[in-house]
């Protein structure tokens, strides 16, 4: 299960709706061991595309020293899918190379009625999409 702060959840759907009808991209990082998300990080989309998110490689060496430099690790990777639902696609299962994170994808798109956006969490584990509950909470 993924536990966030609604302020961070808030965050998240903010950023996605910004960059629409781009997917948005970017990284919720939170002390090394703990699962708990604490600290959000937007990033560009270097792509710049509405189908496709590939972060900035020179903004991704700079992420991860200073992930290194702070004693964390991306709790959350998160992007966000502006035509279609808030399920990783081959292409985002080709891109999750960190076992512990908690992949979030929110969708812009109304696909379901359900409203203008989706935020659902997977942990994507050597090719392998497992759905998790997502718990959002005032504070830790």
């Amino acid at each position: 299960m993924l536990t966030i702060t609604q302020d961070l959840y808030d965050r998240i759907v903010a950023h996605a709706r910004q960059d629409h009808p781009d997917e948005a991209c970017g990284v919720v990082a939170g002390p090394a061991g703990t699962d708990r998300p604490e600290r959000f990080v937007p990033m560009l989309n270097a792509a710049r595309s509405p189908t496709f998110y590939e972060f900035d490689s020179k903004d991704l060496l700079k992420l991860y020293r200073d992930l290194d430099d702070r004693d964390e690790e991306p709790v959350i990777v998160y992007h966000s899918h502006t035509a279609t639902e808030a399920y990783p696609s081959r292409t985002d299962v080709t891109y999750a190379n960190e076992p512990g994170a908690h992949y979030v994808l929110v969708s812009t798109a109304d696909k379901d009625g359900l409203g203008e956006f989706q935020f659902r969490s997977y942990k994507i584990i050597e090719g392998v999409i497992t759905e998790e509950e997502v718990q959002v909470v005032a504070a830790y």
